[in-house]
């Protein structure tokens, strides 16, 4: 259910009104799509909203979810849902699929702009995770206070939370719990993920800091998946990792990845979570997903990329979570706090703009071979000529 007016129902009784016996972890998972925008690669139709909504709101009656919430960022529909399931549950995948498909359907019935993009087959296997969807997904025990903040980014790739994440979990500049939080100073492990060769490999902060970050500053190969707490073996933060272009063979939009942060109680605060986005950061993507942009805070009101198809948006969602209920949202970026950071962006923005087809703006060769460069070099092939001595 959607929790605009904080509707909270803390039980769930049986006939008689007896307590249920319930699964002790809660699963949160969020799962995204774009199958459609308005105008361009905009927006969500709210039509398309709607549709989610009524698709979620059905498994809700028959009890596979504990609690769902629907939001979007730019053209990416963003599907919040808690269960007990556990994650990869084919069922809740499936649950998603055919929501995403639902809503497909009408986003071809508007002409909407590259309707079902995201959704690369025709066919569900018992889980999204290669068809097309972005997937975040963590199960824990709930605490006495639980606090998460989903992050939802458009017109960019996965590799742009490894900045934050490390700002996050790694940095005490930023996150000063890692000083003088106890249950935070042993540090945190980070899962990361190699999504050129599909393999991983895991980092034991502060100690292995500098082997880390020889890798995640290269946010194109290398991903964090994961981050878990080295005093308690907690899950702390898992992003999605899914490479549309890479999956595909061919370009069909950006990743536009989602992320989930737990907070506070030996993890880091909500604020120490929110502040590597105070001065944004360069991140993949932008128009045709081929340029560099400054990653933009904004408020969902805010979240429709316009200018050259941006700058790159991220929204930051905070939910307390009460017995699997999802209590919220507030929308952390919508602060005024942050306007700096986006009038910052948008001086960026103009800067980088002016480099036009011209690195750093255009990426690199290897993030465009999904584009027309490979058709232009084969075409010209004959005409390369050995340089002579």
């Amino acid at each position: 259910m959607d929790q605009g007016a904080y509707q909270i129902r803390l039980s769930d009784k049986g006939e008689g009104g007896e307590n249920k016996p319930v699964n002790s972890k809660i699963t949160l998972s969020v799962i995204k799509a774009d199958v459609g925008g308005f105008v361009g690669h905009s927006s969500v139709h709210p039509a398309l909203m709607a549709r989610a909504k009524e698709s979620l709101s059905r498994a809700d009656k028959e009890q596979l979810l504990v609690d769902y919430h629907v939001s979007s960022v730019g053209d990416d529909i963003n599907l919040i849902m808690t269960h007990r399931h556990g994650v990869d549950n084919p069922e809740i995948h499936q649950l998603a699929w055919e929501t995403f498909k639902d809503c497909t359907d009408v986003a071809r019935e508007l002409k909407l702009y590259g309707a079902g993009q995201d959704l690369l087959s025709d066919a569900f296997s018992g889980n999204v995770r290669g068809l097309g969807p972005g997937v975040a997904e963590m199960e824990f025990t709930e605490r006495a206070s639980e606090p998460v903040v989903i992050f939802m980014a458009d017109k960019t790739e996965p590799g742009a939370w490894n900045y934050p994440l490390f700002k996050m979990f790694g940095d005490p500049f930023n996150t000063i719990g890692l000083v003088i939080d106890p249950k935070m100073h042993q540090g945190f492990k980070f899962e990361v993920h190699d999504l050129i060769d599909h393999k991983k490999v895991v980092f034991s902060l502060p100690e292995e800091l500098y082997d880390l970050l020889v890798f995640i500053g290269a946010p194109g190969h290398y991903c964090v998946k994961g981050i878990y707490s080295k005093t308690t073996g907690e899950i702390a933060a898992v992003s999605s990792t899914q490479r549309l272009n890479l999956m595909a063979g061919r370009y069909v939009g950006k990743d536009d990845p989602v992320m989930i942060v737990r907070c506070q109680s030996g993890l880091p605060a909500v604020g120490e979570v929110l502040e590597p986005f105070a001065n944004p950061h360069l991140v993949s993507g932008w128009m045709r997903g081929s340029h560099t942009g400054p990653l933009m805070p904004v408020g969902r009101a805010q979240s429709t990329p316009t200018r050259f198809d941006g700058p790159p948006r991220v929204v930051a969602l905070g939910f307390q979570l009460a017995n699997g209920k999802l209590v919220g949202p507030q929308d952390f970026f919508a602060d005024v706090a942050f306007d700096r950071a986006r009038a910052k962006a948008n001086e960026i923005a103009d800067y980088i703009r002016h480099l036009g087809p011209f690195e750093p703006h255009r990426l690199h060769l290897e993030e465009m071979e999904y584009t027309t460069l490979p058709d232009v070099m084969k075409r010209l092939t004959d005409r390369f000529q050995d340089i002579g001595d």
